[in-house]
């Protein structure tokens, strides 16, 4: 039998399935700090659904909780540490620009 007419056989890899991050006693909410900070990249983005391994319905509420904490001012739209860094380094002027002629 040439290889064009052998049939397609899938390889028989076995793999583990990984459990998903949210139990099914967990509940999704705003106010479930720890749960929603598990899905927050370190800049503050929150992880795609491939990444995070949820369901579709999971990260649209995981999505959900996490604007509207940030909303609530529970948790920050970005991560400032950088940004503090940097500012400490760049020393800014505060008096009006004068031009040089």
């Amino acid at each position: 039998m040439d290889k064009s007419k052998r049939p397609f056989r899938k390889s028989k890899r076995s793999f583990r399935r990984r459990l998903p991050p949210i139990g099914s006693g967990d509940r999704i909410d705003y106010r479930n700090m720890s749960l929603i900070s598990q899905f927050i990249s370190e800049q503050g983005k929150i992880l795609s659904r491939r990444v995070n391994r949820l369901t579709l319905k999971q990260q649209r509420l995981i999505t959900i909780a996490i604007k509207q904490a940030r909303i609530l001012s529970s948790l920050p739209f970005l991560n400032n540490e950088k940004q503090i860094e940097r500012t400490e380094l760049i020393p800014r002027t505060t008096g009006p620009r004068t031009r040089n002629k």
